[in-house]
This record gives structure tokens, C-alpha cells and sequence, in this order.
């Protein structure tokens, strides 16, 4: 069911079967018949911490967002 704020909820039973969890994103489409698909996308909390920290020296994150620009 489609909520008046246009969320959905996903059945249990296919979250459990889908393994999708909370921080996962997903990703809608629809081609050019209007079949809807959609992907599950893992963003989950602690996806990194199996990596290794790497020193990156000092940073001035000023000068950062003036060369790559703010997200």
C-alpha cells in the first residue's frame, strides 16, 4: 500500500528474502513498457569496518571544498 506520503512499506517476508535491511537504499526503474523494477542498494552502518585506517597526513578541508566543491 502506498502511504499519502507516497512511502511504501516492504512485506517482512520479502525483506527477509531479499536480505534488506535498514540503511539499504532502493533504486526504482521503469523502462519504456512501464515494468517497474527495483534493486537493492547496501548502505549499511559499519560497511567499513573491516578496512584498515590510512594516515592521510594533514588536510584543510577550505581548501578541499574550493578544489572538489561541497556534496
Amino acid at each position: 500500500m502506498l502511504s499519502d506520503r507516497g512511502m511504501v512499506t516492504i512485506p517482512a517476508d520479502i525483506r527477509r528474502q531479499l536480505d534488506i535491511g535498514p540503511g539499504d537504499k532502493l533504486r526504482w526503474d521503469v523502462d519504456e513498457d512501464g515494468n517497474l523494477t527495483v534493486a537493492v542498494i547496501r548502505q549499511r552502518e559499519g560497511v567499513f569496518d573491516d578496512f584498515e585506517p590510512v594516515d592521510a597526513g594533514e588536510t584543510d578541508a577550505v581548501e578541499a571544498e574550493r578544489e572538489f566543491g561541497a556534496e
